[in-house]
């Protein structure tokens, strides 16, 4: 059901562009500006919303991790979460090295609000303040939900399940139907202010190069892991690529475990800690959706002139890699998670928010493929130490099942 409704919101963002710039030749101002009018009211209510959206995936999603299995839920989380962020560093260290050739001459213009200037501006803006900024919502969400895997907190755990489902149904039922909307009407900004042309043949090579990156992280991955595991790492990721194909075509880690399960199983890895480690992998590993955000989010930036430190590129990562792990079971679950950060961490206005979105669902599959073939690396490298001390598990009983948003 997810591979479908991710295919007809593909479809219908391929149709947005393409029908925002053909519309950008022979639409008249007074008609645009009521699309770029709907983009600013869009784009105010989902900085009112992400916080809430945030906190409302976060805290269930670590409460539910905290009542896994002790030490190997620690460690194999451990694993997992360096893994995504050290793809979020090789993604940040390539885009210094590429882009001052790759992205050469090339900018992006989305602020001009001039009409005769060849921009538009909205007939009327309406603010939306968050009840509380992004970083809040993920603290906030971080100790509550640290703090109930303390305690034995039923009643209070079942309110946020609850005001999870709640969000979610927001999401799916308002957020998600619009959004071809919205990127239609970025696109046909874009094409009004004369900078199509160069942002798609811009983001037409950070394209090719995220789908590059993410077949070196795997590469990178099972030479790690055929190293401490003793095995032969082209071999064992030969063994995944049913795993890779079917999430490719799925583009949902969840649909895509019991053959991820499968496959593992293939790397001789035993069946108890396949079984915990893949599903728990599904929701939690996220290097190949990292590693196409940062490179798109660097992209932005350096075309957009930005100026963005070091520091905050760091602290985007390291943020980001948390915020994934709740990412909403919508298509594009994780670039969803992340706007919050892409405003606030690096300053992103609405149309750069928009085009991370459109870029980022063009390709949501490539990204999945990576998460979950890399999922049979991490098991490898767990089974070299847990052989035995996992028991019980399988992929319909293990201790944490995967959100069905399982890194889109």
């Amino acid at each position: 059901m997810k591979s479908n409704v991710l295919k007809s919101l593909l479809f219908w963002v391929v149709v947005a562009i393409i029908l925002g710039f053909l519309c950008s030749f022979v639409f008249p101002d007074w008609l645009a500006r009521v699309f770029v009018t709907f983009n600013g009211l869009f784009s105010n209510f989902l900085g009112f919303f992400v916080p809430v959206l945030i906190f409302a995936l976060i805290a269930p999603a670590i409460a539910g991790l905290g009542r896994g299995a002790g030490k190997w839920l620690g460690i194999t989380a451990g694993v997992a979460y360096s893994s995504t962020i050290i793809s979020g560093l090789i993604a940040w260290g390539t885009a210094t090295v590429v882009y001052p050739h790759l992205l050469k001459g090339s900018e992006l213009i989305t602020n001009v609000d001039d009409p005769e200037a060849g921009g538009l501006s909205p007939y009327f803006e309406v603010e939306m303040p968050a009840p509380f900024e992004v970083m809040s919502a993920l603290l906030l969400a971080f100790f509550i939900g640290i703090a109930m895997t303390q305690v034995k907190s039923t009643a209070m755990y079942e309110v946020l399940d609850e005001l999870n489902g709640v969000i979610m149904k927001i999401v799916k039922s308002f957020v998600v139907p619009l959004l071809p909307l919205f990127i239609f009407g970025t696109f046909l900004n874009l094409g009004m202010n004369e900078n199509f042309g160069s942002t798609m043949a811009a983001f037409g090579s950070v394209l090719v190069l995220s789908i590059l990156m993410t077949l070196i992280i795997l590469m990178l991955q099972y030479l790690a892991a055929g190293a401490i595991a003793g095995r032969n790492p082209f071999v064992a990721m030969k063994n995944m690529m049913p795993a890779y194909f079917t999430a490719l075509g799925t583009s949902s880690s969840a649909a895509t475990i019991p053959v991820t399960y499968n496959s593992t199983l293939k790397n001789k890895v035993d069946e108890d800690v396949a079984g915990f480690i893949v599903p728990l992998c599904a929701t939690i590993h996220l290097s190949g959706s990292m590693m196409k955000i940062m490179l798109y989010a660097l992209a932005v930036v350096f075309m957009g002139g930005l100026d963005v430190s070091p520091g905050q590129v760091v602290g985007f990562i390291f943020l980001l890699g948390i915020m994934m792990i709740a990412a909403p079971g919508v298509p594009g679950g994780a670039i969803m998670a992340a706007v919050g950060l892409l405003q606030a961490n690096l300053g992103f206005d609405e149309s750069m928010v928009s085009l991370m979105i459109a870029a980022y669902i063009v390709v949501d599959s490539f990204g999945t493929a990576a998460n979950v073939t890399g999922d049979g690396a991490i098991a490898m490298v767990i089974n070299k130490f847990a052989h035995g001390k996992i028991k019980g598990q399988s992929p319909d009983n293990a201790t944490v099942t995967p959100s069905p948003a399982a890194n889109s």
